[in-house]
């Protein structure tokens, strides 16, 4: 039987719009209360940013097989147990029958730190799946077949965002795909490593522009990190845990 992908394109784009228009709509709040936070946390604390993205992926597991499972999407129900750490907080988990079928991390990064920014969305991703995979190792989720492990990042589409970055290192050279590399190219770099190491099953890198917020208009940086493969990956990966079920 075919995949369902889920019309992701379509919803894809409307969750775009929704990212961008939901930043606006939560910093003009503030601003009409009086209480601004500084430079772009004014968009950023609200949350529900990525809200357009959770429902794709509601909207994939029931279409895909998984129709009875548990997709949680609340804070309180959202906590895995670490290994290095007691729980961890993702974004969105699905639990069939008693087994961890997926868990996912959505991040987004607008501009203009993107330097700091970047570091910090690196150790986090990296340590995150780390944990999970240790905790798994030692029988945290029961004796079950893997599950999907998915990490997705919208960047900003900005000059800043694609200019050429400059690193030194005093005492060894840099890995030569990192010489030059922009921001974007640098998150599509980490996608990749991060699955070519497996601690993704499959990561993810979208970059849009602020003007999106009409059009839902964004970019891939690669095949192996695009929107498509995140998609058909976890569908895939549904639709074997269905027939299995």
């Amino acid at each position: 039987m075919a995949l369902d992908l889920a019309d992701y394109e379509r919803k894809a784009r409307e969750a775009i719009m929704a990212f961008w228009g939901n930043r606006e709509k939560a910093k003009q709040k503030q601003i009409e209360s009086g209480n601004v936070d500084q430079g772009e946390r004014a968009s950023v604390t609200a949350g529900k940013n990525m809200d357009g993205f959770i429902a794709l992926i509601i909207d994939l597991v029931k279409t895909n097989g998984l129709t009875h499972a548990d997709i949680h999407q609340q804070r309180a129900v959202l906590t895995l147990p670490g290994f290095f750490r007691p729980t961890k907080l993702w974004d969105l988990l699905v639990i069939n029958e008693g087994r961890l079928i997926a868990a996912v991390e959505l991040k987004s990064q607008i501009g203009p730190s993107f330097g700091n920014n970047f570091n910090n969305r690196t150790e986090e991703a990296i340590g995150t799946a780390h944990d999970l995979w240790t905790a798994y190792r030692e029988n945290a989720f029961g004796k079950h077949p893997r599950p999907f492990v998915g990490w997705m990042m919208l960047v900003e589409d900005a000059p800043e965002s694609r200019s050429p970055v400059r690193d030194t290192s005093a005492h060894f050279p840099v890995f030569p795909e990192f010489h030059g590399a922009s921001y974007l190219k640098r998150y599509d770099l980490l996608c990749q490593k991060l699955v070519q190491e497996q601690l993704y099953t499959t990561a993810s890198v979208i970059a849009s522009p602020r003007t999106a917020s009409a059009t839902g208009e964004y970019a891939i940086m690669s095949e192996m990190t695009s929107l498509k493969t995140f998609i058909t990956s976890l569908a895939g990966h549904i639709a074997a845990e269905a027939a299995r079920a």
